[in-house]
């Protein structure tokens, strides 16, 4: 048999292995249908052309680098789901993209279980997040969460002398400077109140703006942003040339000067500790429960990612748009006039009881949520509720590792979700603070900070910060001029959806 293959032809053997090939993918294939058939019907499908994908991988990071991912999705639904809203799609693997209420509800609360971030997940995020938070499943993520949860308990969260100091820091630079980039200073600002909060010590960035933590900090979410969309491709990011790992031991070693002094206190005297005491952290609160290195580490750089990027981005599509709107702005002094003047800084309850205020901050969080894009993992053999079938109205057949991901930003920009212009309520793609009057988002149609046993344990301390910054800067400048000649400044994400350009403003 050997002395015969060997008389054949080198392309009769080199056809053979190809069909060989072929037919294994073709009974793979099959038999990989057969299983997600047993399970519920399959989405419509975002085909590839090249072999793993590789002109999906290529148009993704095209897009990516863009800042077109926006974009994307929806010509992806539009040409492969023929305008619905769940496609198959993936770079050599299956993945579901969707952006129906009914998916992410189930994929965040109601099949909770069969959802998490996954083993993949953990390893690609394993130098940034470690067994933080956001990077974990289970029991872990379970620990992490009833270690933090207590440090956002109301009455940390009405102490809010921390952004009295560093918002009248903000408030002098603006002063100092007839035109400023927000995105900039918004950065330097919630930086410095995290790591007053979390460390209790400012970085002080709004004095020294190009501080090397920062920058890092910065460059290990662009790189993680690129791993995270090319899925098992991502082996191909060279991580080392684009600084990523340079980036990740900068972090390290600014987080762990701090975590060395507060276990240099024995455990009795942060015990003792109570957050009534002056100098009292969030890090002496974690330590007390915990003197490993790696976990305080993992949970500080979470929160920092999260008390950070998150408002520091919020704040400034806010100005961008109250910038475009001088009458907004005009009705927000008001109401800041007739709740607490314009000397007094308000409490945690004033907050509270200015209605146009919130309604302010829903507007931004519902046209340019926070984390844009997520991702989950099935943990078991599951489905999803909607979008399989030739009309897209039966459960998908989910098989255990694919991976799901899901875009608040586009469902919360879809037209078919709110009540019809026509009767009246003004249009999706508008910011209109007034249309929270007397409306409330349907169920599962407006997740800015997630939802179910993940959702955001900082969701009041981030409105109260930013509502806070708000009510402080148009209690001292009356108005707020866009600078940036009707240019929209492009939506970027590497994690948090911020603006791709300068946002360039005038306070008056």
């Amino acid at each position: 048999m050997l002395d015969y293959l060997r008389t054949l032809p080198t392309s009769y053997l080199v056809g053979a292995l190809v069909g060989l090939f072929i037919a294994y993918q073709i009974s793979l294939s099959l038999l990989l249908n057969a299983r997600i058939r047993k399970l519920g019907a399959r989405a419509p499908v975002r085909r590839t052309y090249l072999p793993y994908g590789l002109d999906m991988a290529y148009e993704v990071v095209k897009h990516a680098l863009a800042d077109r991912n926006y974009e994307l999705w929806l010509k992806m639904f539009d040409k492969w789901a023929s305008g619905r809203y769940t496609l198959e799609a993936g770079v050599g693997e299956r993945v579901i993209l969707t952006a129906e209420p009914d998916n992410i509800k189930a994929i965040l609360a109601t099949q909770f279980k069969d959802y998490g971030k996954g083993e993949q997940f953990h390893k690609d995020w394993i130098h940034f997040l470690g067994n933080g938070i956001f990077a974990t499943d289970g029991q872990l993520w379970h620990n992490s969460r009833q270690l933090i949860r207590p440090q956002f308990i109301k009455d940390r969260l009405s102490d809010i002398h921390i952004f009295e100091q560093h918002v009248q820091i903000l408030m002098k630079k603006i002063e100092q400077t007839p035109e400023v980039d927000m995105l900039d200073l918004f950065f330097r600002y919630t930086l410095d109140a995290a790591t007053h909060f979390l460390l209790g010590q400012s970085v002080e960035s709004l004095h020294h703006p190009q501080t090397a933590f920062a920058d890092a900090f910065s460059n290990a979410q662009r790189v993680q942003a690129l791993i995270a969309r090319v899925g098992p491709l991502n082996w191909m990011i060279p991580r080392k040339r684009m600084g990523f790992y340079e980036s990740i031991k900068i972090v390290n070693d600014f987080v762990n000067q701090y975590i060395e002094r507060a276990l240099a206190l024995s455990p009795k005297e942060l015990e003792e500790m109570t957050n009534h005491d002056e100098g009292y952290t969030f890090l002496h609160a974690i330590a007390a429960y915990t003197r490993d290195r790696q976990t305080l580490r993992d949970q500080l750089v979470s929160i920092l990612l999260a008390g950070r990027d998150t408002t520091a981005c919020t704040l400034t599509w806010t100005i961008y748009e109250l910038s475009l709107q001088p009458h907004i702005v005009a009705t927000l002094r008001q109401e800041i006039v007739d709740h607490v003047g314009l000397d007094r800084a308000p409490t945690y309850q004033d907050l509270k009881d200015m209605k146009y205020l919130q309604h302010i901050l829903n507007e931004t969080l519902r046209l340019y949520p926070v984390v844009p894009y997520n991702v989950r993992m099935a943990l078991n053999d599951t489905t999803l509720p909607t979008g399989g079938g030739p009309d897209g109205t039966q459960p998908i057949g989910i098989l255990k590792g694919t991976p799901i991901g899901y875009s608040t930003l586009v469902m919360q920009r879809r037209t078919d979700l709110y009540p019809p212009i026509e009767s009246g309520f003004p249009a999706v793609d508008k910011f209109v603070p007034e249309r929270w009057d007397g409306w409330t988002p349907r169920s599962w149609t407006y997740v800015p900070f997630n939802g179910g046993p993940r959702i955001c344990i900082g969701q009041q301390f981030a409105l109260t910060e930013m509502g806070y910054t708000l009510v402080r800067l148009f209690q001292k400048f009356e108005t707020v001029e866009n600078r940036m000649g009707g240019e929209f400044p492009g939506l970027h994400s590497d994690i948090v959806l911020q603006p791709r350009k300068e946002v360039k403003v005038a306070f008056r």
